[in-house]
């Protein structure tokens, strides 16, 4: 799989979002945090941030929804726009449903899983779903240091989409540097989640730049 770069928006400054998005044209994606401050502790926004920022970038929105009830809300994140959902696997209800809903609206389905989380449960799973997502930090806060132990669960996560294919996009979602990128790359994971890395850096179009280099290195 080609390496993509999904700037996270939680590192942006919120009071110009529209012109952040423009800041990363080499950008693959912008992800999305949502936050309910009841699946995770902090509260961030929503589905009118998402419909106002889709008006105003064509970059495609990576949602990851980090909420309580995904089952009730991430269809309208699909039909605001987004062109992927991720829900987590530790507050779905009914996630077979809810991933297929997500798919039936356009939108590429993604799983979650928080840090102790096992993927091999999941398996299964892979059938409905277009990109699995680990998070290498504890989710609710950017800013946090890479978790070094989920390296070896990125691994056996590759092993299982690989298993069945090979369809299936990874995620990593967390602590994302210049140098920890490499680690995750070398693992398996083929999507890179990055928030301070680039819109806490003074160009964050080079920032993408060199965070997709790394990453190629890494991986091939």
């Amino acid at each position: 799989m080609a390496v993509q770069i999904s700037p996270s928006i939680l590192a942006a400054d919120f009071a110009r979002l529209a012109d952040e998005a423009a800041a990363v044209p080499n950008a693959d994606w912008l992800h999305v945090d949502v936050m309910d401050y009841h699946f995770v502790p902090n509260l961030t926004l929503g589905l009118p941030v998402v419909e106002s920022l889709r008006k105003a970038t064509d970059k495609p929105l990576d949602c990851h929804l980090m909420i309580a009830e995904p089952d009730r809300w991430a269809p309208q994140y699909a039909e605001a726009g987004a062109g992927s959902v991720t829900i987590h696997a530790e507050a779905a209800r009914a996630p077979v449903r809810t991933l297929r809903e997500i798919r039936a609206l356009g939108a590429r389905a993604g799983l979650a899983l928080n840090p102790a989380t096992a993927v091999e449960p999941f398996e299964d799973l892979l059938g409905e779903v277009d990109m699995l997502l680990l998070m290498t930090v504890e989710p609710g806060f950017g800013g946090q240091k890479f978790l070094d132990v989920v390296l070896p669960k990125v691994r056996r996560a590759r092993e299982l989409v690989d298993r069945h294919g090979g369809r299936v996009w990874l995620q990593v979602d967390g602590g994302v540097t210049g140098e920890t990128i490499e680690r995750c790359a070398e693992a398996g994971a083929d999507v890179f989640v990055a928030g301070s890395a680039v819109f806490g850096a003074s160009d964050p179009m080079a920032a993408v730049d060199t965070l997709r280099a790394a990453a190629e290195r890494a991986g091939s």
